[in-house]
């Protein structure tokens, strides 16, 4: 029997296109499945400022006609509660039969996935953080700047985080400031002395965002729209790889399409599923399966497949969040900018653990998502920030995966339920994070308002991972040095559910090059037999 096609992809979101491009080049015949969801509300087009104060439609996004914002108020992340994301994460947990306790279950039905909606943070591995991957660090090299390079990052600058994010040779410039933040940044320059103690270290930003124009995208134009969505094609997405591998005569695409179950009989495999629209159910075949259909709806496809219901890690990275008061610039006027990471900080704690995170303007954020977290009433909170909230800014903290206790297990049903958890020394390495961000941040001029620092619910970092890691001699349920599933020949996970570690970093930049080297030693595999 021939089968349909050499590959198929399942899943159109960073792993799946990092996947193909090695495949499609090496003259395979591929097919790519997604969930096709694709956005029904444009993204605004004028300055987030400007909008707000002429845009008489501004309901529609800001608000969406069926009152989704309204709907999502228990939402965990301000990107769940954005009408023009709204595409992004609909009917994915009921699609993939997902569900959770006490853990924050997102993923995607979009064509691009979930890098629709995503913080655009980006950051290379060092030899010593990718030692438990079943390949040599320098394996990693020649896919992360082909990676890169694709992408298009910014904030190439010779701070004190240019050796810990290791991209400044594939970047274009830093995406200016805003004021504050230039405030922050010209502090800690003159004051460095002063945080070595602390163990902290600040510098710009290094982001999926374009400084320059690139292939066909625009450089960034400090809207402050980038939590609404960037008509310019600023911040990448995966969409934006497809024109390119659509231009290959052997890539096709099948959208709309639900993938349930995979299944082997002799040398070819079967992937099922249902057309989402008309839940016709169809079936194609092929030598090999890519799973990059994201961390979750992977591993329920992949312990389905081998009909396994013991649980198995979940990683995920503690985060927290807070709001920081800037006293000297009180009363600075809001003005647009950039909406992302503008400065990023690592933090060395208890232990060797190191903590990252990264700060961004308030402008292009509604008052609603501050005022939800402050020890006041609504409306004391309102009058609050309307003096005060163009002199603040908000943070984010991340700790490494291997910090969290969640786990996965396939049920009796065939949906897979998971389960959140931090380690018990979770709190307290957050409050020695926190007071330790307070003295660094007091230095540079800044109040971290008190009440404001919360720690995140399991899962909130959507940086999922480690379901089923890559093993040098791998056992049921992990993977092998290119991905291939133990006990299911033929299948090579390719997402971040394979990766066999979860350092405190954004974590996208290097499934996407772990997904590149995996499918150029498959498509050198295939090749030798074709």
């Amino acid at each position: 029997m021939t089968p349909d096609f050499d590959v198929i992809i399942v899943g159109s979101g960073p792993a799946g296109v990092s996947a193909a491009f090695p495949l499609v080049k090496s003259g395979l015949r591929v097919l790519m499945m997604d969930g096709g969801q694709e956005a029904a509300i444009a993204h605004p087009t004028q300055p987030f400022l400007t909008s707000r104060a002429k845009d008489i439609d501004q309901w529609r996004w800001m608000v969406g006609e069926d009152f989704y914002a309204l709907q999502m108020r228990e939402a965990v992340s301000p990107k769940l509660r954005v009408p023009t994301h709204d595409y992004v994460f609909d009917n994915f947990l009921v699609a993939n039969k997902i569900a959770a306790q006490n853990f924050v279950a997102v993923g995607s039905l979009a064509t691009g996935g979930l890098s629709n909606a995503w913080g655009c943070g980006v950051a290379r591995l060092s030899e010593a953080e990718l030692s438990e991957f079943p390949c040599h660090a320098s394996d990693m090299d020649s896919p992360y700047e082909t990676v890169a390079r694709r992408m298009g990052i910014s904030g190439c600058n010779n701070d004190d985080m240019k050796d810990y994010f290791g991209l400044d040779a594939w970047s274009q410039q830093p995406i200016k400031m805003d004021t504050l933040h230039e405030y922050l940044y010209a502090r800690y320059t003159n004051r460095r002395a002063k945080f070595v103690p602390l163990g902290f270290r600040l510098g710009r930003s290094r982001v999926a965002a374009l400084s320059e124009d690139h292939a066909g995208r625009l450089a960034c134009n400090n809207s402050g729209n980038c939590l609404w969505g960037c008509h310019r094609r600023s911040l990448y997405s995966a969409a934006d790889d497809l024109p390119s591998l659509r231009q290959y005569k052997n890539f096709h695409e099948m959208n709309g399409f639900i993938v349930d179950d995979l299944i082997r009989n002799g040398d070819i495999l079967s992937v099922q599923g249902q057309i989402n629209r008309t839940k016709e159910r169809r079936t194609f075949t092929a030598n090999k399966v890519m799973l990059a259909a994201g961390t979750l709806a992977t591993t329920r496809l992949a312990l389905h497949a081998l009909r396994h219901e013991k649980p198995v890690q979940l990683l995920s990275c503690p985060t927290a969040a807070f709001l920081f008061w800037l006293p000297h610039l009180l009363g600075e006027p809001r003005v647009s900018a950039f909406g992302l990471g503008q400065l990023s900080f690592s933090l060395t704690l208890r232990n060797d653990i190191t903590a990252f995170g990264s700060t961004f303007g308030t402008t292009g954020i509604t008052i609603s998502e501050f005022v939800r977290h402050l020890p006041l009433q609504r409306r004391y909170g309102i009058d609050l920030l309307r003096g005060l909230l163009s002199s603040c800014l908000v943070g984010n903290v991340f700790l490494p995966g291997n910090l969290s206790t969640s786990e996965a297990k396939l049920r009796k049903d065939g949906s897979l339920f998971v389960t959140g958890g931090y380690n018990e020394s979770v709190p307290d390495i957050m409050a020695e994070a926190a007071k330790k961000l307070r003295k660094s941040y007091w230095q540079l001029g800044a109040l971290i308002l008190p009440g404001s620092f919360t720690i995140g619910h399991p899962g909130g970092d959507i940086h999922y991972a480690g379901t089923l890691p890559m093993r040098g001699n791998p056992s049921v349920c992990e993977t092998n040095a290119i991905g291939e599933l133990q006990g299911l020949m033929g299948v090579h996970v390719v997402d971040g559910a394979c990766l066999p570690s979860l350092s405190e970093k954004s974590h996208t930049l290097t499934l996407m090059a772990n997904a590149d080297r995996i499918s150029r030693a498959v498509a050198e595999q295939m090749n030798v037999t074709y």
